[in-house]
């Protein structure tokens, strides 16, 4: 996937960007629940074989670039590559998408929230083959800065839909809706001045 690229272009723009604008990287474990509504069975079971819902570990990395900063709020783009595995399955989701970050005065926590929407790709435990579909998440967190440049994630929580590989996809009559993903992710994250 070409939009891959990206990621690494938006990390070169942060370092480039003026004094007067913000822009952080990260890169945080994650912990990604999928289910779906029905089980799957045979070779393309992206949950493994009669399973509505399984964990999936990996990391997600990225980075995001405040284009409005106000006293209250700052207004951005984030972009960001989720890669997580379970049961020999993996499903790499690819998201691009506005994020507002609240600034309270009295307080060094900073939450926020954003909605993102892009590409995922899944691939079965037992089978090579992979299909890539529209992906969307939302997300709300709570950062707290530790240094001048060095947040520390808190907590970060998503929620999201990407339909999946499975039987259906190659000819089979069942019909599966979108696969529901629920991620939890923490770590650090680097501001850029």
């Amino acid at each position: 996937m070409k939009l891959r690229l990206l990621v690494p272009c938006l990390a070169l723009a942060l370092t480039t960007v003026s004094l007067h604008a913000q822009g952080a990287l990260y890169f945080d474990p994650q912990f990604t629940r999928v289910s779906n509504s029905k089980a799957d069975t045979g070779v393309f079971a992206f949950l493994g074989e009669g399973a509505t819902s399984r964990m999936f570990y990996g990391v997600s990395f990225g980075g995001y670039y405040d284009v409005v900063r106000g006293q209250k709020f700052d207004v951005g783009i984030d972009i960001r590559d989720h890669l997580v595995h379970g049961n020999n399955a993996s499903l790499n989701t690819f998201l691009l998408g506005p994020r507002v970050a609240y600034k309270p005065e009295n307080s060094a926590f900073r939450p926020y929230v954003q909605l993102s929407g892009g590409e995922g790709r899944s691939k079965p435990p037992t089978n090579p083959a992979h299909i890539n579909r529209v992906a969307y998440e939302v997300f709300a967190g709570l950062d707290h800065p530790i240094a001048k440049h060095v947040d520390y994630r808190i907590l970060e929580v998503g929620y999201g839909n990407v339909s999946t590989i499975s039987s259906a996809t190659f000819g089979n009559n069942t019909t599966f809706s979108a696969s529901h993903l629920l991620d939890f992710s923490t770590g650090f994250v680097f501001r850029i001045p």
